[in-house]
């Protein structure tokens, strides 16, 4: 490796240990800043250039992340998920029944739509059902987590790493799905049983009466137009329409209205994760320029050809290393390596979601959950979400190891 490698990993390596801790010392800067400065740096040396950058971008994830976040401002504004969360608490009658709707509705929408965005809309009727109930809201919490981080390990686009390796792979949606759905399934069951087991004292048997809500405001006809549009995408991904053309073509279709002003669209739009992502294609990409990754690939190859489940564990403990988009962009350039690159893919995406349940970090998911959980005096420690993470996040990558 020559010195501008070597320069290249110290300011790759600083960008990502910033985006895994969240900051820089001694400067106010956010993940999508410091990706931003990353990538900037990196040109800025030469490490590679304004064409390259712009070569590193993966234009297909961008534009599904974007679709399926402009989908999601749709639904919130619709009133879906607040209809989802009510039909849920009328439901459940027992706290380990309210604990299983939780996870499941959590899971299911994760699978369909984007996990952070889920977690974001939910939380508060979690909060508000379980203060209503006086129940403890720290497992019901930790269940909407782990549940929407498992659920959204059997879809393309159920999370960003995820949609990177469905640009990546190549993978057609249902593909995706036929392979990861089990563990999916299994991954929920397990969510729940280790919460139960991990707190005997809010789960004993008994019935409670079912609450009031905080009644959500339902758009009628933007609601009825979801419901034609979204089955239509998920008609077309599942036909083999790319699933980046797919999301905007519904995205698209939703934003075509005469009611709704298009400024509250927008303002539902994570625009800082768009620069985020943007700006970590470029840092990793230079590792590629450089020729890091040929190197890695070189060092790793014997290693990991004919062993998946070691490929699994090398990126469940990168994720929580680094975090796990930044370790899906790392890991993709060890795919070829193996003896079958489509498991090592699919091996790729549920090893790197399921590990994001290990840690209260592990996550955005789980940081969403607890930062609006902390804002209603509710506080969800490192520890206490430990108890449940780690033997959910070992048992469902075994699951994984089986299964994939």
């Amino acid at each position: 490796m020559t010195w501008m490698s070597w320069l290249t990993v110290a300011i790759v390596g600083a960008t990502i240990a910033g985006i895994a801790i969240g900051r820089w010392p001694w400067l106010r800067a956010d993940r999508a800043t410091i990706a931003v400065v990353g990538a900037a740096a990196l040109l800025a040396c030469g490490a590679l250039s304004l064409e390259q950058a712009y070569q590193a971008l993966d234009l297909d994830t961008l534009l599904l992340l974007f679709s399926m976040m402009t989908l999601n401002g749709q639904l919130y504004t619709a009133g879906f998920f607040g209809i989802v969360a009510q039909r849920v608490v009328r439901v459940a009658h027992t706290p380990r029944g309210l604990l299983a709707l939780i996870i499941v509705a959590s899971g299911t929408l994760s699978a369909l739509f984007l996990n952070d965005t889920i977690v974001l809309m939910l939380t508060p009727l979690v909060l508000d059902t379980t203060r209503a109930l006086r129940r403890n809201p720290i497992p019901y919490l930790i269940g909407l987590a782990t549940g929407a981080n498992v659920g959204s390990t059997a879809t393309i686009t159920g999370n960003p790493q995820n949609m990177i390796i469905g640009s990546a792979s190549g993978l057609s949606y249902t593909t995706f799905v036929a392979a990861l759905a089990p563990t999916a399934l299994i991954g929920l069951a397990i969510c729940w049983l280790v919460i139960v087991l991990v707190y005997p004292q809010e789960f004993r048997r008994g019935r409670f009466e079912t609450p009031e809500v905080g009644r959500m405001r339902v758009y009628r006809p933007l609601l009825r137009k979801v419901a034609v549009v979204v089955p239509i995408m998920l008609a077309l991904m599942i036909l083999g329409v790319p699933v980046a053309l797919a999301a905007f073509l519904a995205a698209a279709a939703l934003l075509a209205t005469r009611r709704l002003r298009p400024d509250r669209i927008w303002k539902t739009i994570d625009w800082p994760l768009l620069v985020f992502f943007a700006g970590l294609f470029v840092v990793t990409g230079s590792l590629q320029v450089q020729g890091v990754t040929d190197e890695l690939f070189a060092v790793a190859a014997p290693l990991i050809s004919e062993r998946l489940v070691v490929f699994g564990i090398v990126t469940a403990v990168l994720s929580n290393l680094i975090s796990n988009v930044p370790a899906v962009l790392v890991l993709q350039s060890l795919i070829p390596a193996l003896a079958q690159p489509e498991r090592g893919w699919l091996m790729l995406a549920a090893a790197s979601t399921l590990a994001g349940n290990l840690t209260l970090l592990g996550s955005v998911a789980n940081l969403i959950v607890a930062e609006l959980a902390a804002r209603w005096g509710v506080q969800l420690t490192f520890g206490a979400y430990l108890r449940a993470g780690v033997p959910i996040t070992i048992l469902t990558l075994l699951v994984a190891f089986v299964l994939v």
